[in-house]
């Protein structure tokens, strides 16, 4: 007769064969799995690697030809602007390095700096408008009296600094221009670097930056764009340059979509780069030729850069 150990002795055998099968099999399925992840791991690994060398390579192809442009900009820009004279305005977010480089570009055409003004963020902020509005309102001569009096603090500072800055039919005093300025620097609005020339120019080149993007990036963006327009108002030659045309509230944008304003100021997308700055410049000397045009790789660009005519 089959007794009970006989059975506990055939069941654990059983199971104990089950067990080492498991376990076989688990081993043998681990290690075909293993060996597939560590062939798509490796292979991952090969493909970034080629994917970080072909960014490395396009960076120093990109690198080698903005430096490309800046050895050729003195031939390309030499004589170009001699004679005439430019005001340069730099927004609230603009680069300082790019700003010095386009001023760079411009010298090397030929162009006097008649002075170069920062408006700080405060300018565009939307509680410092009553400040600016009655700050405008004691400063402005009686002599001026072409300003906006829609009540809007931001246009009437604009369109008076564009009075104060540049050429135009009303009489401002070298007295009267130092005392408008300097109210709007201990306003904490603006920063002048250096001196402004008592002889202003016709021209302003206007370097902007990426477009705010806060809480009240809406505001300040409109804001800006209302002194890009005061001061296109009163000059006769104007270039606004940023780093792209992308991103709501762009003014790049913004006057490449306003059939009015595109007509009069010329813009350039990329000044971030060497040809962006080259192409302000030249887009400065084919304003004075009458002719506004639309420069960059951005969005309602004509082409990379003008065109000159002889």
């Amino acid at each position: 007769m089959i007794n009970f150990r006989y059975h506990v002795v055939s069941l654990t055998a059983v199971f104990l064969a089950l067990a080492v099968g498991l376990v076989l099999g688990t081993a043998a399925l681990n290690g075909t799995v293993q060996n597939q992840i560590s062939e798509q791991v490796s292979g991952l690994r090969n493909s970034n690697g080629q994917l970080r060398d072909q960014v490395e390579e396009l960076q120093a192809r990109a690198a080698s030809q903005d430096e490309f442009t800046r050895q050729i900009a003195p031939v390309l820009l030499a004589g170009k602007l001699t004679g005439k004279s430019v005001l340069v305005v730099s927004g609230p977010t603009a680069d300082n390095d790019e700003r010095d480089k386009v001023v760079d570009m411009l010298k090397k055409a030929g162009a006097t700096i008649t002075g170069e003004m920062r408006l700080r963020k405060d300018f565009t902020d939307p509680n410092k408008d009553d400040a600016l509005q009655d700050l405008t309102a004691r400063v402005t001569p009686p002599a001026v009296t072409t300003l906006p009096n829609n009540g809007v603090g931001v246009e009437t500072a604009s369109a008076l600094l564009a009075t104060v800055l540049l050429a135009n039919k009303a009489p401002i005093t070298p007295d009267s221009r130092t005392r408008i300025l300097t109210g709007y620097e201990s306003l904490g609005v603006l920063d002048l670097e250096g001196k402004v020339s008592d002889v202003p120019p016709t021209a302003v080149v206007i370097v902007a930056g990426a477009p705010e993007t806060g809480s009240d990036a809406e505001d300040r963006n409109t804001a800006f764009l209302e002194a890009v327009k005061q001061f296109d108002v009163v000059a006769s030659q104007m270039v606004l340059a940023a780093p792209t045309a992308a991103g709501a509230g762009n003014p790049v944008a913004a006057v490449r979509d306003d059939g009015t304003l595109a007509k009069t100021i010329s813009t350039v997308d990329g000044v971030s780069l060497a040809e962006g700055q080259v192409a302000t410049a030249m887009a400065l000397t084919e304003q004075f030729t009458g002719r506004a045009g639309h420069y960059g790789t951005g969005s309602g660009a004509s082409a990379r850069i003008p065109t000159l005519r002889s």
